[in-house]
């Protein structure tokens, strides 16, 4: 009876350090402007809003032996406060004004609409992930209107299954390329100061 409690011990201690090596990881990433923008705009005021468009926190798993206690998730309340200071700097650096609720200034939606973290299914170890991110522009001045869709993504391989800051590094750089995307889109620039 011992025998069988002290093997039952073991086999739940062994499967919990299991667990833990692939242990759930909530990211912090910090998204950031990675280019100069050419000013175009004269101060005027605008409307910046940013809003989460994704289903789910959970951007994917990290595969491995046990893929459903390692998923991987960012937060929007902790998120959407870093990208609403960066689009509302690129709003700056364009030439303009971010104001709150300034009436009948145009106005820019940055939608949030994809963050995933892919990696194989099959093996025990995690050996590569694919990071992807994409960002939807709403730009509304006047009676006119442009949605664009800016997407980047990134293979990621490791020696080691990557840790938290590892993680957080890749899914700030693939944000930041996203966001980057956006606002060279010149046609936002263009529609915000018509």
């Amino acid at each position: 009876m011992l025998q069988r409690l002290l093997f039952g011990l073991i086999t739940v201690t062994s499967l919990t350090l299991v667990g833990c090596a692939n242990s759930p990881q909530q990211l912090a990433p910090e998204p950031k402007l990675t280019t100069q923008l050419a000013p175009i705009g004269h101060g005027q005021p605008v409307v910046v809003r940013v809003v989460d468009g994704r289903s789910s926190p959970t951007l994917g798993t990290r595969g491995g032996l046990y893929p459903e206690t390692s998923a991987i998730t960012v937060q929007g309340a902790q998120i959407l406060p870093k990208l609403q200071a960066q689009a509302e700097a690129a709003v700056r650096l364009l030439g303009f004004t971010p104001t709150p609720n300034a009436y009948n200034a145009p106005q820019l939606t940055v939608t949030l609409a994809e963050l995933t973290y892919q990696s194989p299914k099959e093996g025990m170890y995690v050996t590569e992930a694919t990071i992807g991110a994409a960002f939807r522009s709403d730009v509304q001045n006047a009676n006119h209107r442009y949605s664009g869709r800016y997407a980047a993504s990134l293979n990621q391989r490791f020696g080691m299954a990557p840790n938290q800051e590892t993680n957080t590094k890749l899914v700030s750089d693939v944000l930041s390329d996203a966001l980057t995307r956006l606002f060279k889109d010149p046609t936002v620039g263009q529609m915000l100061g018509e």
